[in-house]
C-alpha cells in the first residue's frame, strides 16, 4: 500500500504539474512587456501611457473617492444583472431539460434570443424602458442567461440513461430522482455556464454604462476619452480586468469544492 506522504505522481500524458501561481505568469509578462516598451519609447505615451504615470493616476482617483464611487455604481449594477440573469436562466434551463413540453416552448425562442447579439438590443430596451438602471440591469441579465440556461439544458440532456433505468429498477420516484441524480448531473454545466455569466455581466457593463450614465467605471472611461485621458482609461479597464479575474477565481473555486468528487486533468 502507498505511503500516504508520498508525493502525488500525476499522468505522462497529462498537462503536467501544478506550478504555485502559475497563472500570474501571463499577465506579468504582459506588464513587464508595457514597462519595458514604455521605457524604452517603442510605445508611445500619446497612445499608451507608461504604467508608472497610471499607478499614479490611479492612487489619485482613489485618494479623491472618485474610483470607489464609480466601481461601487458599477458592480452594483454588475451584481443586480447578474443574479436576474442566473435565476432566470437556470430555472429555465432546468425546465426546458426535464420536459419535452418546456423544451418545445423554450428551446426556440432561446436559441433565437442566443442568435441575435445581446448589445444589439440595447436600442431597444432603451425604448422599452428608458435610459435608467432598469434598462442596464435587464441587458446585463440578458446576456447573462443565455449560457447559464445552455449549459443547464445539454448538461441535464447529457446524463447518461442508465441512471434512470437503475432509479426505475429500484423505485425511485420523479422528484427524489431530480433531487439526487439529475440536479446534481446538472451541476457541472451549470458552474461552466456561472463562469461565462460572471464575465459576460463586465463585458456588458461597459457597453451599458457609456449610455448616459452618470457614475459607473465605464461612465469614468467614456468621460476621460472626451478629454483624451489614456492613463484614466487604461485604470478603467484595469479595474475591469480585475474584477472580471476575481469573480472567475471565485466560480472556480467554488467548482474546486462543490465537484471535489470528480476526477479530471486538472486534478
Amino acid at each position: 500500500m502507498p505511503d500516504a506522504a508520498s508525493p502525488r505522481r500525476h499522468p505522462r500524458l497529462g498537462p503536467g504539474r501544478p506550478i504555485r501561481y502559475g497563472a500570474a505568469l501571463g499577465p506579468l509578462l504582459l506588464l513587464l512587456l508595457w514597462i519595458v516598451g514604455s521605457w524604452t519609447g517603442y510605445i508611445d505615451s500619446r497612445t499608451l501611457s507608461p504604467p508608472w504615470v497610471v499607478v499614479s493616476t490611479a492612487a489619485d482617483l482613489i485618494g479623491s473617492g472618485r474610483l470607489w464611487s464609480n466601481f461601487e455604481t458599477s458592480l452594483w449594477r454588475a451584481l443586480q444583472g447578474l443574479f436576474w440573469g442566473v435565476v432566470a436562466g437556470g430555472a429555465l434551463g432546468v425546465l426546458s431539460g426535464l420536459s419535452r413540453l418546456g423544451e418545445y416552448l423554450l428551446d426556440g425562442p432561446v436559441q433565437i434570443k442566443r442568435s441575435i447579439p445581446s448589445l444589439a438590443l440595447v436600442p431597444l430596451l432603451m425604448l422599452w424602458l428608458g435610459i435608467g438602471e432598469g434598462m442596464k440591469v435587464t441587458a446585463i441579465a440578458l446576456i447573462v442567461f443565455v449560457p447559464i440556461y445552455i449549459q443547464t439544458h445539454d448538461c441535464l440532456r447529457a446524463i447518461d440513461s442508465r441512471y434512470l433505468e437503475l432509479s426505475e429498477t429500484l423505485g425511485v420516484g420523479r422528484w427524489e430522482f431530480i433531487r439526487n441524480v439529475v440536479l446534481p448531473g446538472a451541476l457541472p454545466g451549470f458552474l461552466l455556464g456561472l463562469r461565462f455569466a460572471v464575465t459576460y455581466s463586465w463585458l456588458a457593463l461597459v457597453v451599458v454604462e457609456q449610455v448616459n450614465s452618470t457614475s459607473g467605471i465605464g461612465y469614468m472611461i467614456e468621460l476621460a476619452r472626451t478629454y483624451g485621458q489614456t492613463e484614466v482609461i487604461i485604470v478603467g479597464l484595469a479595474l475591469y480586468a480585475l474584477l472580471g479575474l476575481s469573480s472567475d477565481a471565485l466560480v472556480r473555486l467554488l467548482q474546486r469544492k462543490v465537484l471535489k468528487w470528480r476526477k479530471t486533468l486538472a486534478d
